[in-house]
């Protein structure tokens, strides 16, 4: 009988710490379908609904191996863009110029503006 508690317990121990795992991909997997989409406005709602904000999982969220803002410009999401660099620092927005004027000059212009 306490084996099988324990086997049990084991289970549902298993479960509970795979689940927030599963849970951050598929907030991640949300959060990149909105960027490549353009759409800021749901963009802004997930994030509020989710109780996240931008400057917090910038550095957490890679979307195809990049950070939301160099995806964003890859996929020519202006209105996005725009949104994330006015939410991360601007030291990290500083970092990541050179990179950004590669894919869309509109969003490496927006991101000058924030440092200066």
């Amino acid at each position: 009988m306490k084996l099988l508690l324990i086997v049990v317990s084991m289970f549902i121990l298993t479960l509970t710490v795979s689940s927030p795992a599963v849970a951050n991909d598929s907030i991640a997997m949300r959060i990149c379908e909105y960027v490549a989409a353009n759409d800021k406005n749901r963009l802004r709602s997930f994030l509020k609904q989710n109780k996240l904000k931008i400057r917090g999982i910038f550095n957490d969220v890679n979307c195809n191996g990049d950070n939301l803002l160099i995806f964003a410009g890859k996929n020519k999401a202006l209105e996005v863009g725009e949104f994330i660099i006015g939410k991360t620092p601007s030291k990290t927005v500083a970092a990541n110029i050179a990179e950004l004027e590669k894919y869309s000059a509109h969003l490496a212009e927006d991101a000058k503006d924030r440092v200066n």
